[in-house]
Parts: structure tokens; sequence; C-alpha cells
């Protein structure tokens, strides 16, 4: 399962630096953890996060325009 999840991160880093003309340029986050969703719950709690964290941004301790931390998952 992880050759196959490095490679599309490969093949797709291949793709957005040629669109974006950003020759080796990281697209991917480091120590990014993947992982198999089994469950609904779970699945639906990963929704929710997707939907949320981009208004979150402004927040984030990565972001370096930050204006705090983050906010717990609700």
């Amino acid at each position: 399962m992880g050759q196959i999840i490095a490679y599309y991160k490969y093949q797709t880093t291949k793709i957005i630096n040629k669109i974006d003309d950003t020759p080796g340029l990281r697209i991917w986050q480091r120590n990014y953890y993947d992982r198999i969703i089994r469950y609904q719950k779970i699945l639906d709690i990963a929704r929710q996060y997707i939907v949320k964290n981009p208004l979150r941004w402004d927040k984030d301790p990565n972001n370096p325009r930050r204006g705090g931390v983050s906010p717990p998952l609700e």
C-alpha cells in the first residue's frame, strides 16, 4: 500500500509542478500520516474536518501569518 501512495504522490507532484512551472517544488506535506478509513463514524469526522479546516487557516500554527493557535475540533 505504501508504494501505491508514494507513486501517487510522485506522479501528482510531477503534474502540478509541470502545470505551475515549478520544477522540484514539494507539494505534499512531510511526515503526512496516511490511513484507511474503515468506519462510517470516522469517515463523518474526517469529512467534518475537511470542510471546517480551511476556515481555521488564519489560526493554524503552520500558517506563517497566523493569529493564534488552532481551536480543537468540535
